[in-house]
């Protein structure tokens, strides 16, 4: 029993520490434009790789730009985009997973015919073919991943829906009258969000390293809005001499992944979520 209250206090100190960090970082993101020291995409050759100091507290690039207000501003690209296509791949795996699980039928199987298409190659080399086709950019980066994302929040919802609706809370309220959308509305979705909320906190970590990845390659966001992997990049030219330009976003990168997957296990546990459907 002991050992339980102490899992449980341990479990909800990582996720308020985990959460506390994460929403600094969202906050990073919102106040970006006014705390950020310099313009971020401002060159300057002739303060071009300068040292830390009072006015560069991170030295600046091999353009003269500000190392930490392109940090600041590459955090608003980095986490600004995992948001969107969480919200966005969330939304449709709940709306075509939802309607799949409790329809069934050839609705069912059409759908999971399609996403066991799209879950059969890996996601990485489904969004750099899917980059590759309709070339770098943000919309491309946005839409590829949108596209890989949401038949895994699909899957998971039609697999959820499908073991609840012959529970018999389930059958009680659709024999009592309820329609349909009153059932999913106040009986199913309350009891699939759980579990969709700690697979898509440990997928956020997966989507940042995605876009960084890609930026990294050359295609993702483009030069020269800031962006940690499309830094990395751009520093890995001057990783003997500078090591700090790669260092810098590579630690960032690190610090917002770790702090995901933490909270991810640490909301797993909280909810008694097992992580693999």
């Amino acid at each position: 029993m002991i050992a339980a209250i102490h899992n449980t206090f341990k479990g909800r100190k990582t996720i308020a520490v985990c959460s506390s960090v994460l929403l600094l970082c969202f906050l990073i993101t919102i106040l970006a434009p006014w705390i950020s020291p310099h313009d971020p995409v401002k060159v300057n050759l002739e303060l071009k790789l300068q040292p830390p100091s009072s006015d560069y507290l991170l030295g600046t690039d091999h353009l003269g730009r500000d190392n930490l207000s392109r940090l600041l501003f590459g955090a608003r690209i980095s986490l600004g985009l995992v948001s969107m296509v969480f919200m966005a791949s969330l939304g449709m795996g709940l709306l075509v997973g939802t309607a799949a699980g409790y329809r069934g039928g050839w609705i069912d199987y059409a759908v999971m015919r399609f996403c066991d298409g799209v879950m059969a190659f890996p996601n990485l080399v489904l969004v750099l073919g899917i980059v590759g086709i309709f070339g770098p950019g943000i919309m491309q980066v946005v839409l590829a991943l949108l596209f890989v994302q949401w038949v895994y929040y699909a899957r998971m919802f039609r697999g959820l829906v499908v073991s609840l609706r012959e529970r018999q809370f389930i059958t009680a309220a659709r024999i009592s009258g309820s329609s349909s959308w009153k059932i999913i509305r106040l009986h199913i979705i309350p009891n699939v969000l759980p579990p969709i909320i700690v697979i898509g906190t440990l997928e956020m970590g997966w989507a940042i390293m995605d876009i960084s990845a890609l930026s990294f390659l050359g295609l993702g966001i483009q030069a020269p809005t800031p962006e940690w992997g499309a830094m990395i990049h751009e520093g890995k030219a001057f990783i003997r001499s500078h090591p700090e330009l790669m260092l810098y976003p590579g630690l960032l990168i690190l610090l917002v992944v770790i702090n995901f997957n933490l909270l991810g296990e640490a909301l797993s546990s909280h909810f008694g979520v097992k992580k693999h459907f």
